[in-house]
């Protein structure tokens, strides 16, 4: 099988497919100042990628999202998160508190797909 890197990097490549997986790198938002705001960033961002790598959130097998207050922001973005959702399509899921690479990033989430 082949393995396809997806705007690569020195560093990452934002996505990568092997045989029908795809494996997308953590996304973080833009200029968002809320988690509300910034989920809704980062899920137009996966979006984007996994129709790239010819997928869709209908296809989203695992999720992982990182909060940098899980307290605070929590509800905020799991009502993005599940507005974002189609119905009867919710992958695997772990929400976690962690340390993010920027101080304003509240909101980073990598995700594993099958392709359509």
């Amino acid at each position: 099988m082949t393995i396809v890197r997806i705007q690569p990097n020195p560093r990452l490549s934002a996505a990568v497919t092997f045989g029908e997986l795809v494996f997308l790198s953590g996304q973080v938002p833009g200029d968002a100042t809320d988690a509300g705001g910034q989920t809704a960033q980062v899920l137009e961002k996966i979006d984007a990628l996994l129709a790239e790598a010819g997928s869709d959130k209908d296809h989203l097998l695992s999720a992982t999202i990182y909060l940098k207050n899980i307290d605070q922001d929590f509800a905020a973005m799991n009502a993005v998160w599940s507005a974002w959702l189609s119905p009867g399509q919710a992958p695997s899921r772990t929400t976690l508190q962690a340390e993010l690479a920027r101080a304003q990033v509240l909101v980073e989430i990598s995700v594993i797909a099958a392709r359509r």
